[in-house]
């Protein structure tokens, strides 16, 4: 069909809610094939109900490198990723960073930064090996400026722009690895900041019937490339 991007293999974390959910929805309306995990068992199994093979879909909690080491042997066992979309995140309940408690912050960090770092490091070996593939790691406008009460969230979406920068230096020809700012979206992590306001904002499927043809645009052209959806 003209226009259409081949199906794609694409791997994503974070698929219970919000944009991992709405991105999980329109990839497969628009013909690829997707592996998600999340920590939501009863999400994953209504996710596998829904898209049976072959999608796949697995309760991983991204701070767990065995569990993320399963995964990731799994999903490239069927299939080196196309692209992977490193989307699991948390955001700490706002307050002021010394009112943070230090298990919070911990959780935002592992999450956030170290999370990433192990979906990295079992996913990416398979696709250097095959000589293609797009690094999406999904960063916010919190990631290139600051706001009050989400001091641990700012730190951890400034530290994923980092980090996928330096990624982008390391890969080799054929690959890319990109840090994408999704834009402000009314999902569930918005409201717990915003309230109310939140519901202003695009809707998780509206956003991504933007964000998906974006996302798979992506190429080496875009490595290091610190991106957004635009609304």
């Amino acid at each position: 069909m003209s226009g259409k991007v081949e199906g794609r293999r694409i791997a994503i974390t974070g698929v219970s809610r919000g944009l991992g959910r709405a991105l999980v929805d329109e990839l497969i309306a628009a013909g690829h094939t997707v592996l998600g995990c999340a920590r939501s068992a009863e999400a994953i199994a209504q996710l596998a109900d829904r898209y049976p093979a072959p999608h796949g879909f697995a309760v991983v909690d991204v701070v767990d490198e065995a569990a993320v080491r399963a995964w990731a042997r799994d999903v490239v066992a069927g299939g080196v990723p196309d692209l992977l979309i490193n989307n699991a995140a948390l955001l700490n309940h706002p307050a002021p960073l010394w009112q943070v408690p230090a298990d919070e912050f911990s959780a935002v960090v592992d999450v956030n930064i170290k999370g990433v770092a192990n979906v990295i490091r079992h996913f990416v070996p398979a696709m250097i090996e095959r000589g293609r593939g797009v690094i999406v790691n999904v960063s916010s406008g919190w990631g290139r400026s600051v706001d009050a009460q989400v001091a641990p969230y700012c730190a951890t979406k400034w530290a994923i722009e980092g980090l996928t920068r330096a990624l982008a230096e390391e890969l080799p020809e054929g690959l890319a690895a990109v840090p994408v700012n999704p834009g402000v979206i009314n999902t569930q992590m918005l409201q717990t900041c915003w309230g109310e306001e939140a519901k202003q904002y695009t809707s998780p499927a509206e956003w991504a019937k933007r964000a998906a043809p974006f996302l798979l645009q992506l190429g080496r052209k875009d490595n290091g490339c610190p991106l957004a959806v635009h609304h």
